[in-house]
């Protein structure tokens, strides 16, 4: 596979964390799992194939998407399908990041997939056939970033009270994570409404998505994993708790999870179906 960054220019790096591009994927499976990391994003597929969506349960197809669709904030797994040699070009924006390029709010599209034009109008099917059509890397990256300056609305940023909450809760351990939530200079209800506005979800479960990942990133980094252990840093009640979370977010019992010895460079991506 051949993976392009492009760093985020300044002027949006506030609400951006990355913009990037990818092509000749070729993977072993056809169906892969999703799990939340308190990211939205915008997605364009560059090969003309139509992506799936599919019930968790019965891994049957629930939806289909092509050219550009929006991925919104997810409070669970998802199953998508995987395609060979597959191009996409995505815009991952930051947790607080998305309303002021959307212009609404964005607990309207939470736990959805939807076509990019339901909501950013037939502007972006131009800038899908743009990029589509484009062949240099960096001619790509700049028709996003011209798409980025139109789309952006002063007026729409998020207070600086509450960005300085969600990157300090991004950035700081789970421990700290209520004294952060309670340093915000407003109403804590003030607060939820201002998390659901900008980043979808509730503090609280903004905060138990981050802790999620957290132990993955434990997980990944520790030769012998030590479930209590990972349970009492993580602030759960007991192993019971914590098992029950983890299967919440990602759909695995952690135990069977480490045996599958997952790609560790796609953190937040499992295949399904790996003979399919």
């Amino acid at each position: 596979m051949i993976f392009n960054t492009h760093p985020v220019p300044e002027r949006h790096s506030k609400y951006i964390e990355a913009i990037f591009h990818y092509e000749h994927f070729i993977p072993d499976h056809s169906v892969e799992r999703v799990v939340p990391t308190g990211h939205l994003f915008l997605i364009f597929e560059l090969d003309g194939m139509e992506r799936n969506t599919f019930d968790n349960e019965t891994l049957k197809p629930n939806a289909s998407f092509t050219r550009v669709w929006v991925s919104g904030m997810h409070k669970k797994y998802i199953s998508i399908s995987a395609h060979r040699d597959s191009e996409m070009f995505v815009v991952q924006f930051k947790g607080h990041g998305a309303y002021p390029y959307f212009h609404f709010p964005i607990q309207e599209i939470n736990d959805k997939v939807i076509a990019a034009e339901e909501i950013l109008g037939s502007e972006i099917l131009e800038l899908h056939k743009e990029l589509k059509e484009t062949t240099g890397k960096a001619d790509k990256f700049s028709l996003a970033e011209k798409w980025l300056d139109s789309r952006f609305q002063d007026s729409k940023q998020p207070s600086e009270e509450l960005v300085k909450v969600i990157e300090a809760l991004r950035k700081e351990p789970v421990g700290k994570h209520d004294e952060i939530t309670q340093s915000y200079p407003n109403t804590q209800k003030h607060l939820i409404d201002q998390f659901k506005k900008y980043a979808g979800l509730t503090p609280k479960y903004y905060q138990r998505i981050l802790r999620f990942n957290e132990i993955f990133q434990q997980m990944k980094t520790e030769q012998s994993v030590s479930w209590a252990q990972i349970a009492y840093q993580c602030g759960f009640s007991d192993q019971s708790h914590f098992i029950k979370e983890f299967k919440h977010f990602s759909g695995f019992n952690p135990e069977k999870f480490i045996q599958q010895n997952y790609n560790p460079d796609e953190p937040n991506f499992f295949p399904l179906d790996r003979e399919g």
